[in-house]
């Protein structure tokens, strides 16, 4: 019998291995279906590693750690938390807004009890779930009437198939914008039913371009929001009031798809302005779009609003009952709605504007309080500096908008890219994994949208690079 052979004969069995006292214990957190299958895929491994010459600890010891390395890995959950130091604000792909406190809660209360849903309190009688943030819609935008969705893809979705189904939607050439995910608003206007009439050049489009295409067999104008690019030079669009008013001349709804949408003014916050519903529905738009959680900072939502009669008829789409928000998600929107009724604190509670707003003195400062934390974590093998850095919005918000921020910058001594490639996949791979960006031949950490410096801090202990002491 040769080596290779003896070894795999000393591999114990699943039953021993199940009598120690670490799968006991393994046993008491997992269950015993769970840690046995453990027990057999380590042991499985062991054999296949013995058999390519790895030098193997197959104790009974061993072997039952091993199977506890692997159990907590496989509970460990997908929908993980995330530091986010990217410096997008509200990035699609780390889950957009950070909700509000009161939101948390109002989630966490619509999860632990029955509500009051579809249930009319005074009458006894069956209620519809939109009035419970109807009211508070129409409050924030002055529209007569509104609806909610579950995003605004959705909600322009129902828009076209309710109101131009089987008919005509002249948008600008403009104006026919692509989202994150490849989704283009020729796709939904098809999937909608509605027939796509695009007018005008992708730089100028006139109101005479519009006047020649609205006709009998038209359903709707639609004016899209390009919040995700900017066309600059040569340019001319029809303002919204302008087109309301041809709209209304010639008896058509004018849709305008905001994208992002806000209800407050961003200049207030330091930042430039960006057209706000209020806005969009003085100006004579019928109905408005726009989303929950980009620059509102509130649960992925779409909201409809505008006039009663055509939201009458958005309600009474059979796609609306497919495209609905749950009870958790109505609960939070509603709770970050409530937040907007108090403007001069609604920084403070909403964590969205709060980092967009935050003082680049109070970044530079954490910067420099961090510095010496991460300098010790990633090790000899990288310089660290307090740099400056540009923030963005994010989700197609502004996009050209740049928001003076404060980061620390990891530089190679000597490896180059691959030292950058290694340092940031042992930062993904700590408890919380930490998401930077790498640019100028450095991994920087954008501080914008951290606030837990000592969870940060705690969490940094954990990183394992080839350079770190």
């Amino acid at each position: 019998m040769n080596r290779q052979s003896a070894a795999l004969t000393r591999i114990p069995s699943v039953d021993e291995v199940l009598k120690t006292s670490v799968a006991g214990d393994l046993i008491a957190r997992f269950g015993r279906q769970a840690v046995v299958g453990a027990v057999r895929a380590t042991l499985d491994a062991m054999r296949t590693g013995m058999r390519a010459g790895d030098s193997v600890q197959s104790g009974l010891e061993d072997v039952a750690a091993a199977a506890g390395v692997r159990l907590e890995r496989d509970v460990r959950p997908n929908v993980r938390p995330v530091f986010n130091l990217t410096g997008t604000v509200l990035h699609t792909n780390l889950g957009r807004a950070i909700l509000a406190e009161a939101a948390v809660e109002a989630a966490a209360a619509a999860m632990r009890q029955a509500l009051a849903l579809e249930f009319d309190l005074e009458t006894g009688k069956r209620g519809e779930r939109d009035s419970l943030v109807r009211n508070l819609l129409c409050e924030l935008t002055g529209a007569q009437d509104a609806t909610i969705v579950n995003n605004n893809a959705a909600a322009v979705l129902l828009v076209l198939n309710t109101l131009s189904r089987d008919r005509d939607s002249v948008v600008s050439r403009g104006e026919l914008i692509e989202i994150g995910g490849a989704f283009r608003m020729p796709d939904i206007m098809a999937r909608a039913g509605a027939r796509l009439v695009e007018i005008g050049t992708t730089n100028r489009t006139h109101m005479k371009d519009y006047e020649a295409a609205v006709r009998p067999d038209t359903g709707l104008v639609l004016k899209v929001h390009t919040s995700n690019y900017k066309i600059r030079g040569f340019t001319k669009e029809v303002p919204a009031r302008e087109l309301a008013a041809l709209a209304r001349g010639r008896g058509v709804p004018l849709v305008n798809d905001l994208g992002s949408g806000t209800l407050v003014d961003l200049s207030r916050y330091g930042l430039v302005h960006e057209p706000t519903v209020a806005e969009a529905v003085a100006e004579g738009a019928d109905i408005v779009t726009f989303s929950g959680d980009k620059l509102l900072g509130g649960p992925q939502a779409g909201f409809i609003v505008g006039r009663k009669d055509l939201i009458a008829q958005i309600n009474r789409n059979p796609l609306k009952r497919a495209l609905r928000v749950d009870k958790v998600r109505l609960a939070a929107v509603e709770a970050t709605l409530r937040l907007y009724r108090d403007p001069d604190r609604l920084q403070e509670r909403l964590p969205t504007l709060r980092m967009l707003a935050r003082p680049r003195a109070d970044i530079v400062a954490l910067a420099q309080r961090l510095l010496p934390a991460v300098n010790a974590a990633v090790g000899a093998g990288f310089a660290v500096s307090v740099v400056d850095c540009g923030s963005q919005i994010g989700s197609g918000a502004l996009p050209e908008e740049q928001i003076e921020s404060a980061g620390i910058a990891c530089r190679p001594a000597g490896q180059g890219g691959s030292a950058l490639i290694a340092l940031a996949a042992a930062l993904r791979a700590l408890p919380v994994p930490v998401i930077g960006r790498i640019e100028d031949q450095a991994l920087v950490l954008d501080l914008r949208c951290l606030e837990d410096e000592t969870g940060f801090v705690g969490n940094l202990r954990a990183l394992q690079t080839p350079g770190s002491r």
